[in-house]
């Protein structure tokens, strides 16, 4: 496993992602902060955390000859991670197609990844993270939140947390053809029929794959096979 990659803590900055791509160079780094001013989600999600509270980072990485077709392989491996660290302190951990981080029926991890290419190779990868760690109430409109201290009711360190994170995606990372089997087995609502929404409407459905391109497959109750792309369709909880 590579060394671990230079570890920068800042009180403060708009976005970790942003961050990493206005001051990061050739290595790989990573960035963490007690607070984001512009802290974002996937689109125009916004990520609500209390100042000092939770894990906020961004991992800048350079895969080894990873295709631009293949770039769901970085999305399984820090969804990986996070459900092999948070699994350490808790049970009930999935990860929710594509890649938020669920305990039971609640998010407890959401996962950004911007990814630029070089030619049909991704040259490098900027992959976000917000974590809720230690925060006892969530006042915004999110529909779902929960963190470990609602969890188990103790604090954790987060630096703590951030090390073993690594530690697991670098891990993840060398073992590529691994990380697909891995992933279907900790996907939520693995098993059975589902509620879910699409552009027609409500349906139920069972998780047939998640191709390696990163799309869903599901199987309605009417046979009929359904394929998406990420914001196709949603999950009904």
């Amino acid at each position: 496993m590579m060394n671990s990659p230079e570890t920068f803590f800042l009180p403060e900055t708009d976005s970790t992602n942003d961050w990493l791509r206005q001051h990061a160079g050739a290595e790989d780094c990573v960035v963490w902060t007690d607070f984001q001013t512009a802290g974002r989600g996937q689109g125009t999600n916004t990520w609500e955390s209390e100042r000092g509270k939770n894990l906020l980072f961004s991992i800048l990485h350079h895969p080894c000859d990873v295709a631009a077709s293949r770039q769901f392989v970085i999305s399984m491996a820090i969804s990986l991670a996070l459900c092999d660290t948070l699994s350490q302190h808790i049970g009930g951990v999935s990860i929710k197609w594509p890649n938020d981080i669920y305990w039971n029926n609640a998010k407890i991890a959401g996962i950004l990844i911007e990814n630029r290419l070089h030619g049909s190779k991704i040259r490098e990868s900027v992959i976000g993270v917000g974590l809720n760690v230690n925060q006892e109430e969530f006042r915004g409109d999110a529909p779902n939140p929960v963190s470990l201290i609602q969890i188990h009711g103790m604090p954790t360190d987060r630096a703590s947390l951030l090390e073993d994170i690594l530690r697991n995606f670098y891990q993840r990372m060398e073992q590529p053809s691994a990380l697909h089997a891995a992933y279907m087995q900790l996907l939520y609502r693995r098993r059975g029929y589902h509620p879910y929404c699409d552009a027609d409407g409500a349906f139920m459905a069972e998780i047939e794959n998640v191709e390696k391109s990163g799309h869903l497959l599901l199987r309605d109750d009417n046979g009929r096979q359904r394929r998406y792309a990420f914001k196709q369709v949603q999950f009904v909880i």
